[in-house]
């Protein structure tokens, strides 16, 4: 059981109201918090997060096979394609990776607005020295993420944005800010899934530094879920300026997170999202909307 703050309907236009909201825990997360609790599911699970049943699995929903399984999906997650610039899909993973219309996600340029990257739960972290994260009963330190101390040390002091996707979430990110990106890091790890039950920092992940306009350099992390958390990012082998709202990549099917880190003093999140961040509760946001502030 998690909770999650969610908008009202009628929203305000700086502050919207909020709803707190109940959520039941998914089949997903129930299966993975029963396995991952005895040594004897633990051991079960390690074939299943092996890269050949990732690609068996990925191989699938690319296929036209896999095409019957996305009504069922829509129905059962109250997913609308109304905002979707294709209504028909050649498989699965056509449809999970879909693209929105132009002003299905608007956002500010305004040079002080700290937008979201993606449609999620976010919880914000202040970062501390050696200080260790709980990710939905999981904790690490920034290094460990990174597997960079120096990296982790420019962030001390700043925050640490933590987007959760399910799956019933847009699956495309975007860049928060204009700026120039470096080139892309890859960390490999085991496809856990990135899920209240998972061993987190084994999560295979990748970041790019995005020295901003407005906020400072940014780190922002994408990190893939079990079995089939592809992550594809756009142009990664190259340092290039890019721009507010350009889309930086996707998920494919799975739970998924994305990370921004802001160093000291150079984004801070709205008050509203820092108050439930600290009780522990998740505050639902889209993609575009504005989060914090330079």
């Amino acid at each position: 059981m998690r909770l999650c703050a969610y908008p009202y309907r009628k929203q305000g236009k700086n502050h919207p109201k909020l709803d707190l909201i109940r959520e039941e825990n998914d089949l997903q997360d129930r299966f993975l918090h029963m396995m991952y609790s005895h040594a004897a599911g633990r051991a079960a699970m390690q074939p299943l997060v092996q890269s050949f049943v990732s690609r068996a699995a990925g191989c699938f929903l690319d296929s036209r096979l896999s095409v019957p399984l996305v009504a069922p999906f829509v129905k059962k997650n109250h997913i609308s394609l109304k905002e979707c610039t294709a209504k028909q899909f050649i498989s699965f993973n056509d449809f999970f990776v879909r693209k929105l219309k132009m002003d299905a996600r608007p956002f500010s340029n305004a040079p002080q607005d700290f937008i979201s990257p993606c449609d999620a739960r976010l919880t914000v972290y202040p970062i501390h020295e050696n200080g260790k994260f709980e990710i939905k009963n999981t904790e690490y330190t920034l290094e460990q993420l990174l597997r960079d101390r120096k990296l982790a040390k420019r962030y001390e002091g700043g925050t640490l944005f933590l987007f959760r996707l399910s799956v019933d979430d847009y699956h495309r990110y975007l860049f928060v800010d204009d700026g120039v990106c470096s080139t892309e890091r890859r960390i490999e790890g085991v496809l856990h899934t990135v899920n209240p039950a998972a061993i987190y920092k084994e999560n295979t992940r990748t970041y790019t530094l995005l020295q901003s306009a407005n906020f400072g350099t940014l780190l922002q992390m994408e990190v893939g879920a079990m079995m089939v958390g592809k992550i594809v990012n756009e142009n990664a082998g190259a340092a290039r300026r890019v721009q507010r709202g350009e889309e930086k990549g996707y998920f494919a099917f799975g739970g998924s997170t994305v990370i921004v880190l802001a160093q000291k003093g150079s984004a801070v999140p709205e008050k509203r999202i820092w108050n439930y961040s600290r009780l522990g509760i998740e505050t639902r946001v889209r993609q575009g909307e504005t989060v914090g502030t330079a």
